[in-house]
C-alpha cells in the first residue's frame, strides 16, 4: 500500500479509479476503510483518495502530542493531494473528516472543486460551548488511555469495527485533532464558493442542528436527511447514502463539461 512521508510521519492512503479527483476523510477513531462500501460507486467516475489520519490505522503514531492537530491534518490533505498529482479535487468526509474539509477549504480555496460534508459539526462560536467540546474530547483522550481499544466498542459503526495498532494515536488525536481553539471555521461558511452537499442521518440528533445551520450558512448549499441512519450514515443506510451522493457529483461533472465545452 501506498504511504505519503511528510515530516518524518507515514501517511497511509489508497487510490482507486481515474477521474477528476475526490478525497475523503475519516471520522475520529475510524479509518479510511469505513468507506469499502462506498469505493465501487465513487471510483466508477472518479479518481478516489481514502486515507488514514495520522494517529490512526494504518498510518503512523507519532509520539509527541505537538504533531497532532487541525493545521497538521489539512497540511498532510494538501500533501495528498499532490501527491497523486491533482491540483483541485472534490473534498469531503464525515464529522471530524468533514470538519478538516471545512478547515480545508478555508486554508485552500483554489484546491477545493466542491465540498461534501457528512454528519459533521462546523465548531463553535461561543467560547463556553467549544471548551464543553474540549473537556469532552480530553476525557476521550483519557479514556483510550485507561481502557485502551475496547472503548471502540461503545461508538459508532464507522469505528466500533475499525482496525488500529493501538491506543496511544487515537488519545493523543483526542487532544489535538479533535480539539477546537476557535471560530474561524464556523464564521467561514458564508464565504464558501463552491457546490457543497451537507448530508446527515436522520437519528443523528447531535448534528441535525449543525447540519441545517451548515445548510443555510453556505451559499447554495444543498442538504439530504437519510432516513433510518445514524452517525455512520454510509454504513447504516449504504445506497440511499450512493443515492444522494452521486446525483452531486454528476452535477459537478456536467458543469465541467459545459465549461470546457464553451
Amino acid at each position: 500500500m501506498p504511504k505519503l512521508r511528510r515530516d518524518g510521519v507515514e501517511i497511509h492512503y489508497e487510490v482507486h479509479g481515474s477521474g477528476p479527483t475526490l478525497l475523503l476523510t475519516h471520522g475520529y477513531s475510524s479509518t479510511g476503510e469505513m468507506w469499502q462500501g462506498q469505493i465501487e460507486a465513487l471510483s466508477k467516475n472518479h479518481e478516489l483518495v481514502l486515507w488514514d489520519m495520522r494517529g490512526h490505522g494504518r498510518s503512523d503514531y507519532p509520539d509527541g502530542q505537538s504533531a497532532y492537530s487541525e493545521a497538521a491534518t489539512v497540511a498532510d490533505m494538501a500533501a495528498l493531494l499532490d501527491e497523486v498529482g491533482a491540483d483541485s479535487a472534490i473534498v469531503g468526509g464525515l464529522s471530524l473528516g468533514g470538519y478538516m474539509s471545512l478547515a480545508f477549504y478555508r486554508a485552500y480555496p483554489e484546491r477545493v472543486r466542491a465540498l461534501l460534508i457528512i454528519d459533521t459539526g462546523p465548531g463553535f462560536r461561543k467560547d463556553d460551548a467549544r471548551e464543553a467540546w474540549n473537556r469532552r474530547a480530553h476525557g476521550t483522550g483519557d479514556r483510550f488511555e485507561r481502557e485502551g481499544l475496547g472503548v471502540l466498542k461503545s461508538f459508532s459503526r464507522e469505528r466500533a469495527d475499525a482496525s488500529h495498532r493501538d491506543a496511544s494515536g487515537l488519545a493523543r488525536a483526542a487532544r489535538g485533532m479533535l480539539t477546537q481553539h476557535d471560530a474561524r471555521v464556523i464564521e467561514s461558511l458564508p464565504d464558501i464558493r463552491v457546490p457543497s452537499l451537507v448530508v446527515v442521518g436522520a437519528d443523528d440528533t447531535p448534528f441535525l442542528a449543525a447540519s441545517d445551520y451548515m445548510a443555510a450558512k453556505i451559499p447554495g448549499a444543498r442538504k439530504v436527511v437519510i432516513p433510518a441512519a445514524g452517525h455512520a450514515v454510509n454504513i447504516d443506510q449504504p445506497q440511499a447514502f450512493i443515492e444522494a451522493v452521486l446525483p452531486f457529483l454528476d452535477s459537478l461533472d456536467a458543469t465541467a463539461a459545459r465549461e470546457v465545452a464553451s
